[in-house]
This record gives C-alpha cells, sequence and structure tokens, in this order.
C-alpha cells in the first residue's frame, strides 16, 4: 500500500486502506474509492483531522476509517438475503 501516515490519510489513502479490508472480507467483490471515503465525511460518519502538506487535502484517522468501512460493511450486510 506504500508509505501511510498511520495516523492521518488524506481520501485516496483512506480508500485504498479500506479498500484493501473491503476486498479482503468480500473477496474481491466490492471496492471502497476516495469520493466514498469524501462521502462518509460530508453526511457526518467520519470527521477530518486536518489538512495534508498540500493544504487542501483533508486527512483522516486510520482508526475513524476502519470504523467506518465496519460500519458500513455491517450495514450492507443486514440488506443481503441467502435465497
Amino acid at each position: 500500500m506504500g508509505d501511510l501516515d498511520i495516523d492521518h490519510l488524506i481520501a485516496a489513502q483512506a480508500a485504498q486502506y479500506a479498500d484493501c479490508a473491503r476486498q479482503f472480507v468480500s473477496a474481491g467483490a466490492a471496492h471502497i474509492t476516495p469520493a466514498t471515503i469524501r462521502s462518509w465525511a460530508h453526511r457526518g460518519h467520519l470527521t477530518a483531522t486536518g489538512l495534508a502538506a498540500d493544504d487542501r487535502s483533508r486527512t483522516y484517522r486510520l482508526a475513524d476509517v476502519a470504523r467506518d468501512e465496519l460500519r458500513t460493511r455491517a450495514r450492507a450486510l443486514r440488506h443481503v438475503s441467502i435465497l
């Protein structure tokens, strides 16, 4: 996954981390994009912790990203039924 600041991630890095976790549990069937991370933030599920070195990109805590990935996965699995 490259060099990640383990404390604070920009949306692209957060998506990369969350997508890796989602790929593992979904056998490659689900993806998380930077737009998903920004959507979580826009909806109030994920709080930005600051700005990256470019003074433009918001950063997010890795623990918060992991928590929200688990939360959305659990919510999605409630809507899956086995026929």
